[in-house]
């Protein structure tokens, strides 16, 4: 059954993933880990996250026309609750690197053929779901203290919302609720993604090794959480594009605090791609952009 699979897959019936306690200096190594494998593929990590800040000045651009303002900020601060999702084409590169392979962006999303890519789906759509309930919980609070009157211009949202007791009620709640979203996020998905993609878990197994890993590091990971938040909101400047650098980042220091959080298996996939013919070529969606760019590749 593949829905019971995707749950709890086959590998952590047997032996759940062993969590051990890390040191601030290893969040330090992850994070020079994560700048190394930008620096050697640069290229790769801004093309493959170019399409990020590109849906975010969309979305901004909808947001001015239809004076929908008010979920301006909730909505970038909300990218934070999709991004450990966002990265696993990262996630994947960082570990062709790891396993000395030739790095190819092309093959970035071949995890549509891994036994676990049913549970990365399914804990995707568990983010999804939960972006949107941050989005749903944030617009009732402003219309609860201002109503549901649109407001078109930024001078007139920014006067609203720094000079007046309401706006401020907003600033106060608004942030304490965001607050407990991101932590809800950081305990599910901090290492549950990289762990999908290199094991056989099921995605209930993914999330209590997350939280595992968070109970087991508390401070480490609250460190965690504020760099990357930091890092989100130094890339939301300007207009996203900063996320094109941030997000790489960010995602490939993920996979290098995953080696460092859970112990290796022995059993875990040592699946090498193999070389693809002529007549034997698939197309993946990190291909599109490449295809349009540079032709097809072998």
């Amino acid at each position: 059954m593949p829905h019971f699979h995707a749950l709890v897959g086959t590998e952590a019936i047997d032996a759940p993933p062993v969590v051990r306690r890390i040191s601030f200096a290893d969040l330090k190594d992850a994070l020079a880990r994560g700048i190394d494998d930008f620096l050697a593929m640069p290229t790769h990590a801004v093309f493959l996250c170019l399409i990020y800040p590109l849906i975010g000045i969309g979305l901004g651009a909808l947001i001015f026309g239809a004076g929908l303002m008010s979920v301006m900020f909730p909505l970038v601060a909300g990218f934070a609750l999709l991004g450990p999702f966002a990265a696993i084409g990262l996630y994947d590169l960082s570990r062709q690197r790891e396993r000395g392979l030739a790095v190819d962006p092309s093959r970035a999303f071949e995890i549509v053929h891994l036994p676990s890519f049913g549970a990365i789906v399914l804990l995707g759509l568990l983010l999804v779901a939960i972006f949107i309930l941050w989005l749903a919980v944030a617009q009732s609070i402003y219309i609860a203290n201002f109503g549901y009157a649109p407001m078109w211009s930024v001078s007139e949202f920014m006067r609203a919302i720094f000079t007046t007791a309401e706006g401020w009620r907003v600033i106060v709640l608004g942030n304490a609720i965001g607050f407990l979203f991101a932590l809800l996020v950081l305990t599910i998905s901090v290492v549950s993604f990289p762990l999908l993609l290199d094991r056989d878990v099921g995605a209930v197994e993914a999330v209590l090794t997350s939280y595992r890993a968070v109970r087991a590091n508390p401070a480490v990971m609250a460190v965690w959480g504020l760099i990357v938040a930091a890092g989100l909101l130094l890339g939301s400047l300007p207009f996203l594009v900063g996320l094109a650098v941030v997000m790489p980042v960010l995602g490939h220091a993920t996979w290098h605090l995953y080696r460092k959080v859970v112990e290796p298996d022995p059993r875990a996939r040592h699946d090498v791609p193999q070389p693809q013919t002529p007549t034997d070529r698939r197309r993946y969606a990190a291909q599109f952009p490449a295809s349009l760019l540079g032709g097809d590749r072998t």
